[in-house]
């Protein structure tokens, strides 16, 4: 019975005897895990299978950390009597130190951890080379380190530079070649850089014409010497039979560039010295004709800077429509729309075409009789037809004859009736739409009222 009793220790309260001490024999009984050697010892176990169970409802990190129990149930104190503070459950994920040390910061302050070079804005001082180190070399502390740019192949020199030459005839920075060129390493390529840029000037407008002597110049002293730029012309004139079969005009052209040069001090003026008698070329002698005749008349009073004039908008107003209305005399006069054309082209300003319609209009409202009527509306159409006035630059000349029309009327009384039939006949051919018809303005008409007329409206007469 007492054996039976020790093995229902865990269900079972003991009695008064027992807990004395009367039950003598050495008993090895298991309660909840835990083995007893006596029967005095059964208090001491179920207060560690309690402590155990407390245990097992903390995680095993907090188990680690919290409080920690001694062999006969007791937790453990630190030095100072206090228990270690343990984590609560609602912060496991919590990077805080647990451990009860420090300010409760982050570990490491936040730094350190994988991938990690240390905390935000720690800076790094040069390493001090240990003289003692069997790895030291004494030559490494003279050396000098530079970034070698590998020299440039001479298949990828126009691959290379034909993107800069045409970005440049859009933004016009020669600062921004100079610095792209100055980052390749062209050594002894270098003379080909002018004749590249002239090559490629030579099938653009005369603003890209103008933009490349700019460069020319820019670029000798920086990036070209004065050798490179002679040895380039003389490359073009020896090339100047292929030229021609794309650009007709090459020798005349290639001339311009050679006065130009000269003017600019890029060339020096005995560059023709080494030529006298030793052109086989007809096509070289061409150009170096053109190239003398410019000089001898820029000593006249010519101004080789502008040999190819100013491009497109940076021309002034006043000078664009001088020319759009001198373009309009000569059609006028020879009624060739195709030359009308080209010099519309030249002037290199779509987005101001609409000023062009608009003194077109004008001069067919000032002119006197039919074929003026008709020859600016053959025009307009033509134009409209080869796409080189857009939609919107002609219904804003359309628009500003529209608002003018009031003060032109005080110096061409018949205006506004002009103005309805060539707007009538502008619709008819195509090139207005039926909403900018409808916007055309008309004279207002007078009411007189009298005695006799009934109230009756007059038409004014023109």
């Amino acid at each position: 019975q007492e054996v039976d009793n020790a093995d229902d220790l865990s269900d079972s309260f003991l009695s008064g005897e027992e807990e004395n001490g009367i039950i003598t024999k050495n008993l090895k009984n298991e309660i909840n895990g835990n083995w007893i050697s006596a029967p005095n010892s059964i208090h001491e176990a179920r207060l560690k299978a309690k402590a155990k169970r407390r245990l097992r409802k903390t995680s095993s990190r907090d188990s680690g950390r919290g409080d920690s129990f001694s062999d006969n149930g007791d937790p453990s104190r630190g030095t100072n009597g206090t228990v270690p503070p343990t984590s609560p459950k609602n912060k496991l994920l919590d990077r805080k130190s647990r451990a009860g040390k420090g300010r409760g910061l982050p570990k490491k302050g936040g730094a350190g951890g994988k991938g990690v070079w240390g905390p935000p804005g720690e800076v790094y001082d040069l390493e001090e080379v240990d003289v003692k180190d069997p790895n030291y070399d004494e030559a490494q502390e003279n050396c000098v380190y530079e970034t070698v740019v590998p020299p440039l192949e001479e298949g990828d020199f126009e691959k290379t530079l034909t993107p800069i030459v045409q970005e440049y005839f859009e933004h016009g920075d020669t600062n921004e070649v100079a610095e792209l060129l100055g980052e390749l390493n062209l050594g002894s390529m270098s003379s080909g850089v002018p004749m590249l840029a002239v090559s490629l000037a030579l099938e653009a407008k005369a603003s890209h014409r103008e933009l490349t002597s700019r460069l020319l110049m820019d670029l000798c002293g920086r990036v070209l010497s004065r050798r490179d730029v002679e040895s380039s012309f003389d490359k073009l004139l020896r090339e100047l039979p292929d030229l021609v079969l794309d650009t007709p005009g090459a020798p005349q052209l290639v001339g311009q560039f050679i006065a130009r040069a000269v003017k600019d001090k890029i060339l020096s003026k005995n560059y023709f010295d080494g030529y006298k008698g030793r052109v086989d070329c007809v096509h070289a002698r061409a150009a170096l004709d053109r190239a003398a005749v410019l000089l001898k008349m820029g000593m006249g009073g010519l101004r080789i800077d502008n040999l190819w004039g100013t491009g497109g908008g940076q021309r002034p107003v006043t000078q664009l429509v001088r020319e759009m209305t001198l373009l309009l005399k000569e059609y006028l006069l020879s009624g060739d729309n195709k030359e009308a054309e080209r010099c519309l082209r030249e002037l290199e300003v779509p987005h101001f075409h609409h000023e062009f319609v608009y003194e077109a209009i004008v001069m067919v409202l000032e002119s006197k009789g039919e074929k003026t009527f008709k020859m600016v509306l053959q025009l307009l159409k033509f134009l409209w037809v080869s796409s080189i006035i857009t939609v919107d630059q002609m219904r804003r000349g359309y628009e500003r004859v529209y608002m003018d029309i009031a003060e032109i009327n005080i110096d061409v009384p018949r205006a506004y009736f002009i103005l309805e039939q060539f707007v009538d006949k502008s619709f008819s051919a195509g090139f207005i739409c039926e909403k900018l018809r409808d916007l055309c303005p008309s004279r207002g008409r007078k009411r007189f009222v009298s005695e006799g007329d009934g109230g009756r409206f007059k038409l004014e007469s023109y």
